[in-house]
């Protein structure tokens, strides 16, 4: 029997993928080269299933989503017009899918963290597993401009460095114009009372043992 099944098992997820080895790219028995199905289970929701499209388009759509949402940034991933589409909703993320077949309506599943976290581990573990002789899409990870990561850091975040800068700066400047400077004409005291002392000593006027 030529057809392999392999699964990727999480707490909230499980992937599983059939397929057919490649013979023509000298594959081996153990491996797929062509994938036929797969199908994805989550808890608490319908099983879901669909052609090689529909999973290119599912991991090109969580796998971003999940980088934006380590970073901060909530961004809608996938088309509208797409078969796959998510973004945040008001407790944790809403994912679309959208069948090929007509008839059929959109099947929406609402994640939480643990839930997005553990599908995005499937989905890893079937682009990195070995056995699995596919070559996917690259996964395109766009550099998120400056000002978009600014505008969601907290506005006394943003200005705590400058001001602290500013505060030392003048509060050192004011130390310094309130310490004196030494002024290098004036002759100090131990200078004063050694010249006092040597005018009492080479006075001639002086006698012998006068006071």
């Amino acid at each position: 029997m030529l057809k392999q099944s392999f699964r990727y098992d999480q707490t909230a997820a499980r992937l599983e993928v059939e397929g057919l080895p490649d013979f023509s790219a000298d594959h081996g028995s153990n491996a797929i080269g062509i994938l036929s199905s797969w199908r994805l289970t989550m808890i608490g929701a319908p099983e879901m299933e669909g052609q090689r499209d529909h999973l290119e388009a599912l991991m090109a759509s969580v796998i971003p989503y999940a980088r934006l949402q380590l970073s901060g940034v909530g961004k809608v991933q996938g088309n509208d017009d797409g078969p796959v589409r998510i973004h945040p909703a008001e407790q944790g993320h809403q994912l679309e899918l959208i069948s090929s077949r007509s008839g059929v309506p959109p099947l929406t599943l609402q994640l939480d963290d643990a839930d997005l976290a553990d599908l995005v581990r499937c989905l890893d573990a079937l682009r990195g597993d070995p056995r699995v002789r596919i070559n996917w899409p690259p996964i395109v990870h766009t550099p998120l401009p400056k000002r978009e990561l600014a505008e969601r850091t907290p506005l006394h975040q943003r200005l705590a460095a400058p001001v602290l800068g500013a505060g030392t700066f003048m509060i050192l400047g004011l130390a310094g114009l309130l310490v004196p400077i030494p002024n290098p004409d004036a002759p100090s005291q131990t200078e004063n009372q050694t010249n006092s002392q040597e005018n009492l000593i080479s006075n001639p006027s002086q006698a012998d043992g006068e006071p």
